[in-house]
């Protein structure tokens, strides 16, 4: 399209026709993928009533519905069975692939991992380099909490070092205690539809997780993670 514009044996083409040419190229470049609602199943729900009715902290997102996510034909959750590890040195290894399994149930203790106190990160190792379209998290939604000082980064590897690529996707850390930059994304009510990060296609082999304790507690706890990708190209 740029090469017509700039022959100037062509700048005598009618306005219309440059516009249909130009809404014909976006058009093609926008039907190159299909987009389809990702295959996301929620946990079972836990019946914990609503938040309580009063001025809500404005940096709490209220709105707990999970929106429909549009990403290619074909994306899958990529992490599933995936090998998980910790900044909790001694966190068994056969407790935190809980966190990869696809048991997304809070109410049952055996499904959900819990790790000490103070700033602590999860991290899976997707095998091979993937293209990421979203993440979701589920900490624990067995009662009404918001978990603190959430950080999702992805990265080339497993040090998340400078030098590796380091992406942040999501942060509401606000008051930077994990030493990760200031967030600009807000705190959430955990709930059973978990929480949707969109990775914007960001091309990356891991992915990791910060939480500080939670509303509910000191510890820091994970039910499940999904990331949804495919093979980068």
């Amino acid at each position: 399209m740029n090469a017509i514009l700039k022959n100037h044996r062509c700048r005598r083409l009618p306005l219309c026709l440059i516009l249909c040419l130009a809404w014909l190229s976006a058009s093609s470049s926008s039907r190159a993928e299909d987009l389809v609602p990702l295959p996301i199943t929620n946990g079972p729900p836990v019946f914990i009533g609503t938040p309580p009715n009063n001025k809500p902290d404005p940096n709490i997102d209220v709105n707990t519905n999970r929106p429909h996510f549009p990403a290619p034909a074909g994306v899958t959750n990529v992490a599933l069975h995936k090998k998980v590890t910790s900044s909790v040195t001694n966190a068994a290894p056969e407790d935190l692939a809980k966190i990869t399994d696809g048991e997304k149930n809070s109410s049952d203790e055996d499904n959900v991992v819990i790790l000490h106190r103070g700033v602590q990160w999860v991290q899976i190792d997707l095998g091979s380099t993937q293209e990421i379209f979203a993440i979701v998290v589920w900490h624990a939604y067995d009662k009404i909490k918001v978990y603190h000082d959430v950080v999702v980064q992805v990265a080339d590897g497993p040090d998340f070092t400078a030098a590796q690529n380091v992406r942040t996707l999501f942060n509401n850390d606000v008051e930077n205690k994990a030493s990760l930059g200031i967030g600009t994304n807000r705190e959430y009510f955990e709930t059973n539809e978990g929480k949707l990060v969109d990775a914007k296609g960001a091309k990356a082999r891991y992915v990791r997780l910060y939480s500080n304790g939670s509303t509910g507690g000191t510890f820091n706890e994970y039910t499940e993670v999904e990331v949804y990708g495919r093979p980068a190209k």
